[in-house]
């Protein structure tokens, strides 16, 4: 029996949604790094606390700018 692709199926849904969840999870990998070193920078003077709540704030403001960056990229703006 021969094994078929996702192309030889006949939808593309399943691509898509690959295309997609790896876009996320890139996405969520950027954000995670720039929030840290955002964290490490901010603690890193006066002695101050990063809370949670900041963490999560900046953590969503990364993840907002790389989709606007990725909309635009696959978009076709750029």
């Amino acid at each position: 029996m021969k094994t078929l692709t996702i192309l030889e199926v006949g939808g593309l849904e399943g691509l898509v949604a690959m295309i997609i969840g790896i876009i996320i999870l890139v996405a969520l990998f950027i954000s995670f790094i720039i929030t840290t070193f955002v964290k490490l920078i901010y603690e890193s003077k006066d002695g101050r606390k990063f809370s949670k709540k900041q963490y999560w704030q900046t953590m969503l403001i990364c993840l907002l700018l790389c989709g606007l960056v990725s909309g635009a990229i696959c978009g076709g703006g750029l």
